[in-house]
């Protein structure tokens, strides 16, 4: 063997020895059923374009004074509430403020309905004015969006019952709230006295994803755009910080975020547990199964999906009122998270549950106990649960 010979030879075992070294050091890549990020499947090349171009707006854009950040504001990016598109974690948590009934927020004058607990230098973030009622809201994954967005009308509707005809306790109803005129009322709406059933915010009180990327720009950032030109400090109109086709392309980002996919689905305790999920009548707010309707968006139309949610507002008792509310909602009324994603929340969340619409709640248990109002006969039932049972419900929950 010559030297060049001998020469190519060590090259290509160094090279191996380097591409081993590196498979032993580095991580595998994770399973599609451990990370909330990726597209729902089906999307064209055109689509999968959009998606990434809101993906790095989402998530790895970051805007400072010169970007238009501010200069009061709660966060500085998109990502930085939803790590990984999951849940956020206390640091995160937002502040709104208001009044105790629903005759509309009377204090928008003076900031509302979010607090800005930020500034740039020189500079004051705000202060909850005199008079205001207000309430901690932790950040939700934004997973499955898309699919929750399809849901028909006449389908929340059909889950909702006032008046519980059907005795179990249970009775949800929609929250009726003024859509802002940039937003396109969906094919088939169903309106009650010029409102339209809101289902995204922990009251239900967001129409829909455009809706909400507006306001989180606005509200969170301080970040102004056509649709919401106002500058949360000053109240004046100003220029658009963000682009339209970016809003428009975060708002695609959000509806096709893959839905959460359960794991280990054929365990034989998971299969205990979603049965006793179940019997408990769990599955009277936490409804395993929708449909979405039509969607421009093919991938989203007609599909059936488990998110664990009826999208209505439920009275969950005094322990959780916490005297603010939006729209049409009590005081004590909160909106049915869906509760897929959940196994996956301490990865957003520094390791641990923040659960409950302000993160109060630091287990799965802590949660179920901490349910009232109409969810109160499933919290008995769950505490007279055999250890054996009550384990395999939290292995259930946390398998979604």
């Amino acid at each position: 063997m010559n030297k060049k010979q001998l020469y190519i030879l060590s090259t290509i075992c160094l090279m191996v020895a380097i591409m081993v070294s590196c498979e032993k050091i580095l991580p595998p890549e994770p399973a599609e059923y451990e990370i909330l990020d990726g597209p729902v499947e089906g999307l064209s090349n055109q689509q999968s374009a959009q998606f990434l171009k809101g993906d790095i707006a989402f998530n790895d854009e970051i805007f400072t004074a010169q970007t238009g950040l501010g200069p009061i504001f709660v966060a500085n990016s998109c990502g930085s509430c939803h790590a990984g598109d999951g849940k956020g974690h206390p640091f995160t948590t937002l502040t709104r403020f208001g009044q105790i009934d629903e005759t509309g927020n009377q204090f928008l004058h003076l900031g509302g309905p979010q607090l800005q607990n930020r500034a740039l230098p020189g500079f004051t973030p705000e202060q909850i004015p005199a008079g205001a009622t207000f309430s901690k809201f932790t950040p939700p994954a934004v997973t499955g969006l898309g699919f929750l967005t399809f849901v028909s009308d006449a389908d929340i509707l059909a889950m909702a019952d006032p008046n519980d005809a059907d005795g179990d306790g249970i009775s949800g109803v929609p929250n009726w709230i003024d859509v802002p005129a940039f937003v396109a009322i969906h094919q088939n709406a169903v309106s009650q006295g010029g409102k339209y059933i809101g289902r995204f915010g922990k009251k239900a009180s967001v129409y829909d994803l455009l809706q909400q990327t507006v306001n989180a720009y606005n509200q969170d950032m301080g970040i102004t755009s056509l649709f919401n030109p106002i500058d949360v400090y000053s109240g004046l109109e100003i220029d658009p910080e963000v682009s339209t086709q970016t809003i428009h392309n975060v708002v695609f980002y959000l509806q096709t975020l893959k839905a959460p996919i359960q794991r280990n689905q054929n365990d034989a305790q998971v299969i205990q547990g979603k049965n006793i999920f179940n019997q408990i009548n769990c599955a009277g707010c936490h409804k395993p199964t929708l449909t979405t309707g039509y969607s421009p968006i093919a991938p989203l139309s007609y599909k059936t999906f488990h998110p664990y949610t009826d999208l209505l507002l439920h009275d969950m008792g005094s322990g959780l009122d916490d005297g603010y509310t939006e729209g049409n909602a009590k005081t004590y009324e909160w909106r049915t998270p869906p509760l897929w994603g959940l196994g996956l929340s301490p990865n957003s969340q520094g390791g641990q549950y923040f659960l409950m619409h302000d993160g109060r709640a630091k287990s799965i248990e802590e949660a179920i106990l901490m349910h009232g109002g109409e969810a109160t006969n499933s919290k008995m039932q769950y505490q007279n649960l055999s250890p054996a049972d009550k384990d395999a419900l939290i292995k259930f929950l946390k398998s979604l």
